[in-house]
């Protein structure tokens, strides 16, 4: 049943998200308030190599204060396709341009207060390229073979949840493509 907005307020216009407030009537007619992070949908990346090894960057993320080992991943820039961002965020966060780019599908990350969608990509026939972006100084690549996969995410070393759903249905379609 869908809640009925009466009025929306913004209360943030930040670089990389908005904040709004909802005032919602509930098909109970109690009438509420919803905060609401308005954010750009993105796109995530399982890349794999020529040797079946997974890149993925290990970042420090400010939030949880503390390096995470994730796969590559950014928001889509206004009128970008989809695919386009997957090509600039790989050589932009590992230095590989793909060649092969198939999406795997998507979700929304947080629905119970965000907008964002997130595309998942698996990219493929790597080629080097130049890192392009400014802020790469303090991302690593970690080369990870596609067997080590599971393991990584139940110790969790692996630890985010997009990275954990894209690297989880790459497996699973990695694994019907080899039945199937």
């Amino acid at each position: 049943m869908a809640e009925k907005t009466l009025s929306s307020q913004q209360i943030y216009d930040g670089r990389t998200l908005k904040l709004r407030v909802d005032t919602v009537k509930l098909p109970s007619g109690r009438v509420t308030n919803r905060e609401i992070v308005e954010h750009g949908n993105s796109i995530a990346i399982v890349a794999l190599d020529a040797h079946d090894n997974v890149l993925l960057v290990r970042q420090f993320r400010k939030p949880v204060e503390k390096e995470l080992l994730e796969i590559p991943a950014g928001g889509i820039e206004a009128g970008e396709e989809p695919v386009a961002a997957v090509k600039r965020e790989l050589r932009e966060e590992t230095g590989y341009l793909p060649q092969s780019v198939e999406r795997m599908g998507g979700f929304y990350l947080s629905p119970g207060y965000s907008t964002e969608y997130l595309e998942l990509f698996l990219a493929s026939d790597l080629t080097p390229e130049k890192l392009a972006a400014e802020d790469t100084e303090n991302i690593e690549l970690v080369l990870v073979p596609v067997g080590q996969i599971l393991e990584l995410i139940h110790t969790g070393t692996i630890c985010d949840a997009k990275s954990i759903a894209g690297l989880i249905i790459f497996l699973f379609l990695h694994l019907i493509r080899r039945v199937g």
